[in-house]
């Protein structure tokens, strides 16, 4: 594992740790491909290119007006580096470290809205949960997140973005919104959202729906103990609501599907010197027989693709709803000196068969073309398709 060294001085504002900062980070470009993705290139930086990079530094050392910040130079250096890679991966500070730590925690409270975000562009809203703030306040699903906080969005990841809506405390957070027709400015009230990782309604004709929000622990003990049982008894397809559901472990995920199958190989994990990690599902299953049908949207994100690509793969279950992103993978956490840390994407996720699925996602059955179906619409579809099952 490589560690990143830095000055313990960064605070220090003059033009020598300017230069340093920014060699530094020519340094973490150097070393952060030893643990990357078979899909970025490897090749490596021209002495041309240090050359190009020193007399920019010169340039700004020389002429710039004002004494360079340093420690701000440094984040936005190594933003630059960890953004264009993927989506995933990213730089966090210090108070979103804390976050990342412990994402499923109870005492996290969020606004409900969900994000995607490619670097350069601001973050797009791609879910809304139901009964959130964000539900309540009207915001729309493709509305642009420009700030929060007063703070510019262009530059950080979509995890940081993501874990910048949660908090510890039930506090609101202050956005500016664009549309199309107009700029809108609004604070969004956090607090929480679910007491259990899924709940469970009965629903007419049906097994009922399983509607999981995270995959985070303890998600697989408590539907052992409070819903197994119920469910062994039903006969008729069981709806399971991924939409929105966009976190999550996947060793969670992988004790849910083994459920309703068992394979010794279900998928595997492929890093970019070739070494693959086999996924199984080895338990005799419970619910072997129950037909399923899986509800996804845009919002259906890392470990519940995975219950929907290989329910699917399997020809266990049926998707109504709409394409997932395809961001199932593993990635690296390096803690680095100051308390930040690097988030990078080491390993993508392939069916039993090879099929990629990163950045192509699941494909539904049954896909829905309206950007933002309501449940009445997936209910609607869910009743048209029950005959075929």
């Amino acid at each position: 594992m490589i560690k990143f060294m830095f000055l313990k001085k960064m605070a220090n504002k003059n033009t020598k740790v300017f230069l340093l900062t920014v060699l530094i980070a020519v340094v973490l470009f150097f070393f952060i491909p030893k643990k990357f993705l078979p899909h970025i290139s490897q090749k490596s930086t021209s002495d041309k290119n240090l050359i190009l990079l020193k007399n920019v530094a010169d340039l700004i050392k020389d002429y710039y007006v004002e004494e360079p910040n340093a420690l701000k130079t440094m984040k936005g250096a190594i933003r630059g580096l960890i953004g264009p890679l993927d989506p995933l991966s990213s730089y966090l500070d210090v108070p979103t470290v804390k976050k990342h730590k412990n994402p499923g925690s109870a005492e996290l409270k969020e606004t409900g809205i969900v994000v995607y975000k490619k670097f350069g562009t601001y973050p797009i809203v791609i879910g809304i949960k139901e009964n959130s703030p964000a539900e309540v306040a009207g915001i729309k699903v493709g509305d642009t997140l420009s700030e929060m906080d007063g703070q510019p969005l262009l530059e950080l990841s979509m995890q940081e973005a993501n874990l910048y809506l949660k908090d510890t405390e039930e506090k609101p957070v202050n956005l500016k919104i664009l549309r199309t027709e107009d700029t809108e400015e609004m604070s969004l009230q956090r607090k929480s959202l679910y007491d259990t990782p899924f709940t469970y309604t009965p629903q007419k004709n049906t097994s009922g729906i399983l509607k999981i929000h995270s995959f985070y622990p303890p998600f697989g003990t408590q539907l052992k103990e409070t819903l197994l049982t119920t469910l062994k008894t039903k006969k008729e397809a069981l709806i399971i609501d991924l939409r929105n559901c966009h976190e999550g472990e996947i060793g969670e995920s992988l004790k849910f599907i083994n459920h309703f199958l068992r394979s010794d190989r279900v998928g595997y994990f492929q890093g970019k010197n070739g070494e693959k990690e086999y996924l199984a599902c080895p338990e005799t299953p419970e619910l072997e027989g129950l037909p399923l049908i899986i509800w996804t949207n845009n919002a259906t994100i890392g470990p519940a693709e995975a219950v929907a690509g290989i329910l699917m793969e399997f020809q266990r279950a049926k998707t109504i709803g709409l394409k997932t992103p395809g961001l199932l993978v593993k990635q690296d956490f390096y803690l680095l000196e100051d308390g930040s840390a690097l988030l990078l994407t080491s390993q993508i996720f392939y069916f039993r068969d090879g099929k990629e699925m990163w950045l192509k996602g699941i494909t539904p059955d049954s896909e829905i073309k309206e950007k933002n179906p309501n449940f009445d619409l997936y209910l609607k579809k869910t009743y048209e398709l029950l005959p075929k099952i």
